[in-house]
């Protein structure tokens, strides 16, 4: 059956109205996707890319250039920078492109998944692209309950208010919204269905391989606090695919990014490629200043802050803060922040012993990372007393390792559940100018911020979607 559907129709279906339908496909190429192979090729989609304009400071690890925030009119920005709770953010989310790629991503998979079965060519391959398209279907819902959602809570799950969960090619679809439970129930079926078909070795790095789709399910899972099936599923991506890009070795003997530069996707660590701005994002990598915290974090002698970061440009930071920007060009270092590479999956793993007690074998696998990071000093670092004094080596192993991207954002709320783990984040600003006065900002583990309003757009096509949080509608 022939189905006249382009792939640049596809690049073009923007703006969807959240949960409230799909919008037209309109044929406007004239190369159609008719058979197996077609669709399989439609699954990699180079340059996918997620901006996270609207939460990116709701961390301990990103900063801001006081030129941004003193004497600023407020915008999300300032407001979740200064952590502040008496606005509600609603009317300033206007629109979220974060909100409308990740649907039109799933638009893109639930295409292939409804409609290949009926093209011509080859069942295996068929299979192959349901199944491929299955695993970025999950991811993409992933990412958007995590941002848009509570974290995951056993106790509320099946009660919390989710996402809309979009599962067929439907132009006139009208879901609504689900739960956390059911939005992780999907998730985690789409992983299953699609295992047995994935392939270890996909066509290209935007196809999801065994490696990715393994490492998804123990994230899945670890968010779930189902800490013996992440790990299992992390010893599974392992099988598959366990290097580990030596910086140390890069810089002392291959002469770092200006003599032996890596380009994506030729990091041999990154388990599918994908994007916060695009395969040259690392170009605007000034803009993302790092913390003075998370500075400190690295130390002197850690090969990603040395090698990375730039502390001495008046033109990006302020200089005093003690914070640093990403100064590599894209074309010299090609340094992942989204997506799944191998060294989450070991810290992943990390933590999951030290969860189940094992405290010799998380810092074994701690460890194992820290050789290829850490240049001079205390490499290997000893096994704690504590399962806590061990799970904050892995966390902060985590912020060094997943620096940027949404990762903190999100380790933050989850751990945030824990008593344990969770964290008031204090942020005292400014730091370097003194013409106004120094406060100290607090973001409570329980803070309302943490859940991000959907975009007041979608909420206007769609008045079936409702809030996450307490705040106010505009209208």
């Amino acid at each position: 059956m022939k189905k006249n559907i382009t792939i640049i129709a596809f690049l073009a279906v923007i703006l969807m109205g959240g949960c409230k339908k799909y919008t037209d496909l309109t044929p406007t190429g004239s190369l159609l996707v008719e058979n197996a192979q077609d669709y399989y090729e439609l699954v990699s989609y180079p340059n996918r890319a997620y901006l996270i304009s609207n939460f990116q400071y709701l961390v301990d690890d990103m900063w801001m250039k006081e030129s941004n925030f003193i004497g600023v009119t407020p915008n999300i920005n300032t407001v979740h920078f200064s952590f502040n709770e008496n606005i509600d953010r609603v009317s300033m989310i206007t629109s979220s492109n974060f909100y409308d790629r990740s649907y039109v991503y799933i638009n893109r998979w639930n295409t292939i998944i409804s409609l290949v079965d009926g093209s011509k060519g080859d069942d295996n391959v068929k299979a192959l692209a349901k199944a491929e398209a299955k695993v970025l279907r999950a991811f993409d819902h992933f990412l958007l309950v995590n941002v848009y959602a509570k974290a995951y809570n056993a106790a509320t799950a099946a009660t919390d208010g989710g996402i809309c969960i979009m599962d067929k090619y439907d132009l006139e679809a009208q879901p609504v919204k689900s739960s956390v439970a059911e939005v992780y129930n999907f998730i985690q079926k789409d992983i299953d269905d699609a295992l047995p078909y994935l392939q270890a070795q996909p066509a290209d790095p935007y196809h999801p391989s065994l490696a990715f789709a393994w490492a998804l399910k123990a994230k899945v899972h670890l968010f779930k606090k189902e800490i013996a099936q992440a790990k299992q599923a992390c010893e599974k991506s392992l099988g598959y695919n366990n290097q580990i890009f030596d910086l140390v070795n890069y810089t002392t003997k291959q002469g770092g990014p200006s003599v032996t530069p890596i380009i994506a996707p030729n990091n041999p660590e990154v388990l599918s490629y994908m994007y916060i701005q695009g395969y040259n994002e690392t170009n605007f990598g000034y803009t993302w200043i790092i913390s003075p915290e998370l500075r400190e974090l690295f130390g002197t002698n850690d090969a990603r802050f040395n090698m990375f970061f730039n502390t001495t440009s008046a033109s990006f930071l302020d200089i005093g803060s003690n914070s640093a920007y990403y100064s590599i060009f894209y074309t010299r270092f090609f340094y992942p922040t989204v997506g799944l590479k191998t060294t989450e999956v070991y810290l992943m793993q990390a933590e999951c012993l030290a969860r189940e007690g094992d405290l010799a074998g998380a810092m074994a696998v701690v460890n194992k990372l820290r050789e290829k990071r850490i240049l001079s000093g205390d490499i290997i670092l000893p096994v704690p007393a504590t399962r806590k004094e061990t799970m904050d080596i892995i966390i902060n192993e985590r912020r060094k390792e997943l620096f940027l991207g949404f990762n903190r954002f999100m380790d933050l709320k989850r751990l945030n559940t824990e008593p344990e783990y969770a964290k008031t984040v204090v942020r005292k600003y400014p730091l370097v100018n003194k013409t106004v006065p120094q406060q100290t900002y607090t973001l409570l583990p329980t803070s309302r911020l943490y859940i991000i309003p959907f975009p007041l757009n979608i909420l206007k096509k769609n008045p079936n979607l409702t809030l996450n949080t307490d705040e106010k509608l505009p209208f």
